[in-house]
């Protein structure tokens, strides 16, 4: 699967992301999981490595008292993770990994936070819409990089890990790398994963250019010129669903739009140029109402 099917369950796990942790604490995971602490020796024995890499992604995540235990069997899935009241955790790796370590830390990223989540308390309904917030954390807190890296087309060969496609997890690096200012790009051994890290990132760039952000293009501008106009005729029609941000009333008129950054609705009054601060991620943001 590619393109975005799962976009607005991915900016709403953002915006989960920062209404639960903080703005503080979301800045704290300013450095990703570096590549050295990922790989694998050629010579490292295979358990010993996989212990090693467990214990990098529960310091990256700082779960302190969170002790791994890794085991490897035949399964369906690429992984999987018992989610107790800990401090022991175990986690189950397809056997496949193996005969392919450069994935191991892919997988377990993804397992241990599901455990960080966990603890947390933060949850979506619905197993699917649960993957699909841990894929976007494991992305935006530093470690999803490698879940992308996973993504391989080679005939026989070919892998995809996680729930989201690789064009969504490029959309949450390049999220995080705007925000961050960090460029993940030199880490990636896959070709698809750099291409689908472009992609994702072209449609990261969009969010920062959509009106009333005063960064809009030309045509976006006439558009919401247009619906704002519209929007002071009684009973006219709102603007189409794609446009992003709605007006309302009564009495002065008002903007509401997602935050670029952390997609938070902000509401704003119309009166043209204005500077606006998200509270949610304190992003500072120029607009034209």
């Amino acid at each position: 699967m590619h393109g975005y099917p799962h976009l607005e369950t991915v900016r709403s796990a953002v915006t989960a992301l920062y209404k639960r942790l903080s703005y503080d604490t979301v800045r704290t995971f300013d450095m990703a999981v570096p590549p050295v602490d990922a790989a694998f020796a050629d010579q490292e024995d295979l358990h010993l490595g996989v212990q090693r890499v467990a214990r990098t992604m529960v310091a990256h995540l700082r779960l302190p008292d969170a002790r791994m235990i890794v085991s490897f069997r035949t399964m369906r899935h690429a992984a999987h993770v018992e989610l107790t009241a800990g401090p022991e955790y175990f986690i189950e790796l397809n056997d496949r990994f193996r005969d392919h370590r450069e994935d191991i830390a892919a997988a377990l990223a993804h397992e241990v936070m599901h455990i960080y989540l966990h603890r947390l308390g933060l949850s979506f309904p619905g197993t699917h819409a649960n993957e699909i917030l841990t894929d976007t954390a494991t992305a935006y807190l530093g470690a999803g990089w490698l879940l992308l890296d996973a993504y391989r087309e080679h005939g026989t060969a070919s892998q995809k890990l996680g729930y989201l496609t690789p064009e969504e997890f490029g959309y949450v690096l390049a999220k995080r790398a705007l925000f961050f200012g960090e460029d993940p790009a030199p880490w990636f051994t896959s070709p698809q994963a750099y291409d689908a890290y472009r992609a994702g990132r072209l449609r990261a760039l969009r969010d920062t250019r959509q009106p009333p952000l005063a960064a809009a293009g030309r045509s976006e501008r006439r558009r919401y010129a247009k619906d704002r106009r519209a929007a002071r005729v009684p009973r006219a029609s709102g603007p189409p669903p794609d446009a992003g941000y709605v007006f309302d009333g009564p009495g002065p008129l008002r903007v509401t739009f997602p935050c670029p950054v952390c997609h938070q609705r902000v509401r704003l009054p119309v009166r043209g140029p204005v500077r606006a601060r998200c509270t949610l991620c304190r992003t500072e943001l120029e607009c034209d109402t």
